[in-house]
């Protein structure tokens, strides 16, 4: 959930401007508070502060130089987010300094330990631990490389960290195990960072870490071993993202920025994947298991968030199309539920980041018990991409906006391409196929005509914002959707919002309809339109408002709805793609409106690393 972000040059530069430009890159990451610990010779220059960034700004001397520096903007997990318990932590001496994103679970216990051995504590964290814990083995002779490695065999846990000591300022000791960290390299320095994002305007070189590894790096060399000494021959990746993908350009917001690439990126998931006359999807990232695929019996996908719902929606797909059984579940929960995978099951786990703690948990245990896993995930090299057998990426490019929306309308297209795909193997006639196929390429311009509705969105927005609680409903492919819109909408807006699948509405939901409570209601012209359309005349019986997501050319709908949003017609499948944009509009503005920051939502962040 933390960014750490962190540089050893050959030569001394300023450098706070260049710790600071990267912790804002990876804000998005945490923003409870932040510090940097810059090295100059054996000087050491650090500062931290709770809150934003911009309160750390407000301490920080701009012209210090240096050659080393590491820096990390903090989600709260252990120690409530004051100052005390910002990072960098140190040890007694205030030799040792570090940044961590992760959970150390036995922290109490070695806490307790190092006390009685007369460690003092500045801090209510978990990361301090192991500040003290290397001090105690470097002062018992070990040298600081081999203090970290045995601190870290001592440690049950996630973490990714940058370590410094004041005795070798030359030194950065990075390690990884269950949290993102990459380091990128230049001709001049090397970076580590918990993502792209924040080494972009540096290099698009890197090399990434395995869990249970650690790295040496100083001006002149850069080492990797596992905590077991066994020294590792990394190859170096190049980043397909750029600089400016990750910046606002003329958009007030990251989140809007990105609801607007939301075209480009179905485009960039679909590109080169679809062979139309032939109605077929090509999958480069999953040919290796084809074979395999064929003799599937059981699709079991598993998510977090967002993608939990994408991957609902792709329960439909699959089912209805591709013509496997498939069981969704969320990653938080299935890692805690006994699970006979049989014979012809096959597990998929759908991430943004690739470093979901929970999903990545989960997709680790049934790669334990022998099951084919696939993975689609957005960030080339993240853990879950690294640990899959196959997968396909989505290419959305990177998403700053803590509430996922290009990346979610990316994974439901690659969705329908793995459902292409599997209904092809079994039988899917050629006409069909094509008719996806085709369908697939024509919605990227549709939903460019439904970002035009812009105007008329924010003018909803206007009417609505004020209202404190929202129902959504919506029905078979449309019910994903309707969970999706009421997420985005408390995520950004902080107004109560639920999200049912409109049938279920009589049976409690219905009690809490009356004039102050909108209800927002995705009715396509589908399969159970008219089943909706009936949901639709109950709530205006009880004097609820409504507001409808429809097809163009639905002239009914406007005659019991308060107000219509009308979407393009495409195939039912494909219509929780063009359906989410609108309610992705609707949740910024309103959140906009109410005074929010929409990019950095109170107490969220953009990746959960821990569980």
């Amino acid at each position: 959930m933390c960014g750490i972000f962190g540089f050893v040059y050959k030569d001394k530069v300023k450098a706070v401007p260049i710790i600071m430009d990267g912790l804002k890159r990876l804000e998005y990451r945490g923003y409870d508070s932040s510090g940097i610990v810059v090295t100059e010779g054996s000087n050491l220059y650090w500062k931290k502060k709770s809150g934003r960034l911009f309160e750390l700004e407000k301490k920080i001397n701009y012209e210090r130089s240096g050659n080393v520096a590491i820096g990390q903007t903090r989600w709260a997990t252990h120690g409530t987010p004051v100052d005390k318990n910002a990072h960098p932590h140190f040890d007694c001496k205030k030799n040792i300094f570090l940044v961590h994103n992760g959970i150390i679970e036995n922290y109490k216990e070695l806490k307790a330990g190092l006390v009685k051995n007369g460690h003092d504590f500045s801090s209510d964290t978990d990361t301090e631990v192991l500040a003290h814990m290397i001090e105690d083995r470097v002062e018992s002779g070990s040298t600081f490389e081999e203090a970290v490695r045995l601190t870290l065999k001592s440690v049950v846990g996630t973490y990714a960290l940058a370590i410094l000591n004041r005795n070798e300022p030359d030194k950065m000791i990075v390690a990884k195990n269950s949290s993102p960290l990459l380091i990128g390299f230049s001709d001049n320095a090397k970076f580590v960072a918990s993502d792209a994002s924040a080494i972009l305007a540096h290099t698009r070189k890197v090399v990434y870490l395995n869990d249970g590894e650690f790295a040496v790096l100083t001006p002149q060399d850069f080492r990797i071993a596992t905590l077991d000494r066994k020294a590792v021959s990394r190859r170096e990746n190049k980043l397909d993202w750029n600089l400016e993908s990750a910046q606002k350009n003329n958009f007030p917001h990251f989140m809007l920025k990105e609801i607007y690439e939301e075209p480009d990126a179905v485009r960039n998931a679909l590109r080169g994947r679809l062979i139309v006359a032939d109605g077929l999807a090509k999958l480069g990232g999953i040919e290796s298991l084809e074979s395999d695929l064929r003799k599937v019996k059981r699709l079991i996908v598993s998510a977090c968030g967002t993608a939990y719902y994408a991957g609902l929606a792709g329960e439909y797909m699959i089912e209805e199309y591709g013509g496997v059984p498939v069981e969704v579940e969320y990653a938080s929960e299935l890692r805690y539920k006994k699970i006979d995978p049989g014979e012809g099951t096959c597990f998929l786990a759908v991430s943004q980041s690739g470093e979901t703690a929970d999903t990545l948990g989960v997709l680790k245990e049934f790669k334990r018990r022998g099951v084919n896993t696939l993975g689609i995930v957005n960030v080339v090299g993240s853990s879950i991409a690294r640990e899959v057998s196959a997968g396909i990426y989505n290419y959305a490019g990177p998403e700053i906006g803590v509430a996922s929306t290009k990346t979610f309308v990316s994974q439901l297209s690659v969705l329908a391409l793995l459902t292409l795909f599997l209904g092809r193997q079994r039988g899917m006639p050629v006409s069909e196929g094509k008719k996806i196929a085709e369908e697939l390429n024509r919605l990227p311009l549709k939903m460019e005509n439904i970002l035009k509705l812009d105007g008329q969105i924010k003018k909803l927005a206007r009417k609505y914002h004020k209202y404190g609680n929202f129902i959504f409903l919506g029905r078979k492919f449309s019910y994903p959707v309707a969970l999706e819109g009421a997420l985005k909408l408390k995520e950004i807006s902080y107004i109560h919002a639920e999200g049912y699948g409109a049938g279920e509405m009589k049976h409690g939901s219905i009690a809490l309809i009356d004039k102050n409570m909108p209800v927002v209601v995705i009715a396509p012209s589908d399969s159970v339109y008219e089943k909706v359309f009936s949901n639709i005349q109950e709530i205006k019986a009880r004097n609820g408002r409504v507001i409808a997501i429809a097809t163009e050319g639905n002239k009914d709908i406007a005659s019991v709805a308060d107000d219509v949003i009308y979407i393009p017609k495409t195939l039912e499948m494909l219509t929780p793609i063009l359906s989410s944009v609108p309610l992705h509009l609707f949740a910024y503005h309103v959140g906009v409106m109410r005074g929010h920051d929409v990019d950095k939502p109170r107490n969220l962040a953009k990746s959960v690393t821990v569980e």
